[in-house]
């Protein structure tokens, strides 16, 4: 795991930040983005980098049908964006967000096709 020390203003002593600290900022912040779901996996979806530039987040999600894809997207990078820089005074660089497919809603349960009536149809031999 990385550890990022963060030392404001020069002061004595240390604040220290690994990835799974920022990860669970950032499923924090995911938790409050509408139409949405992470991709289930191990990692969660989710993949943090530390660099000189500021961290590097690499993010996969499920979308729900009927929101549109660029507006989620924008709006996971926003609220990403200002959670982590809000919560850990670090910068981020970039957000990468990746949808990996749609969730449509389930059909309705057909009716169940209707008995012929015994009066109106008589089978025809002959």
């Amino acid at each position: 795991m990385a550890s990022i020390r963060y030392n404001p203003n020069g002061q004595k002593g240390r604040i220290s930040y690994n990835a799974d600290i920022v990860s669970g900022i950032v499923v924090l912040s995911l938790q409050e983005t509408e139409g949405i779901e992470l991709v289930p996996s191990k990692s969660k979806g989710i993949k943090i980098c530390f660099e000189k530039e500021g961290i590097f987040a690499d993010i996969s999600v499920i979308a729900h049908y009927g929101y549109n894809v660029p507006e989620l997207a924008y709006s996971i990078q926003q609220t990403v964006k200002q959670m982590v820089e809000s919560m850990t005074k670090f910068k981020v660089a970039k957000i990468d967000v990746h949808v990996q497919s749609v969730i449509f809603p389930s059909a309705p349960a057909s009716n169940p096709p209707a008995a012929p009536s015994e009066e109106g149809e008589q089978e025809k031999i002959g």
